[in-house]
């Protein structure tokens, strides 16, 4: 099991997400942000807007997404 933060995932708060694996982890964050927009929190409205101009850029939001999956394969199991 591994441990990474709402900010460490492009998000805007320090909520904790432990997943087996990436694709756990990517689907924790994805609930959390859905439910933020939800809940109108601007701060995680304000990261949703960064990503989406990401993603305006051909192959930006792959790059992005292999950089988190590198950060959480680096990452030491919790104990």
């Amino acid at each position: 099991m591994k441990s990474m933060t709402c900010k460490q995932l492009g998000g805007a708060c320090d909520l904790v997400f432990q997943a087996e694996t990436f694709e756990e982890m990517a689907a924790l964050s994805k609930a959390h942000g859905t439910e933020m927009f939800l809940q109108k929190d601007d701060a995680h409205l304000k990261a949703m807007d960064e990503m989406r101009e990401l993603m305006k850029t051909p192959g930006a939001m792959e790059k992005w997404m292999q950089g988190k999956r590198e950060v959480f394969e680096g990452l030491g199991e919790d104990v």
